[in-house]
């Protein structure tokens, strides 16, 4: 998958932009880490059940040039992307990932448009 301005997951509310004044700092700051390939990358598993290691794994990576980004939500071995929003969708599930979200839009390293 290739890194893109933009991003909106299949069946969600919102679409995502990465924010042009995002800064290198700001993302180590937020608890990205940085990869071999110089990307910054988060990692958080998505489930309903706090520390029950049963869930999704949300992969969010920025480009090293901070112009790109890409969002995967996948099972837990990180294999099958799957969709957290479709109808039958844990609602626990979606309100942690729009809260995640939206603490990085807080945080000016993404904007949101509702779709």
């Amino acid at each position: 998958m290739a890194f893109e301005q933009q991003v909106a997951l299949k069946d969600c509310r919102y679409s995502y932009k990465l924010n042009p004044t995002v800064k290198k700092f700001t993302l180590r700051d937020n608890t990205f880490e940085v990869t071999k390939a110089g990307h910054y990358q988060l990692s958080r598993i998505l489930e309903e059940i706090p520390n029950s290691n049963q869930g999704f794994l949300l992969k969010i990576t920025i480009n090293s040039d901070l112009n790109g980004f890409k969002v995967n939500i996948t099972d837990q071995s990180g294999l099958r992307l799957v969709n957290i929003f479709k109808e039958n969708g844990s609602r626990v599930i979606q309100e942690k990932f729009y809260f995640l979200m939206d603490s990085l839009v807080d945080r000016d390293i993404f904007t949101k448009e509702e779709q």
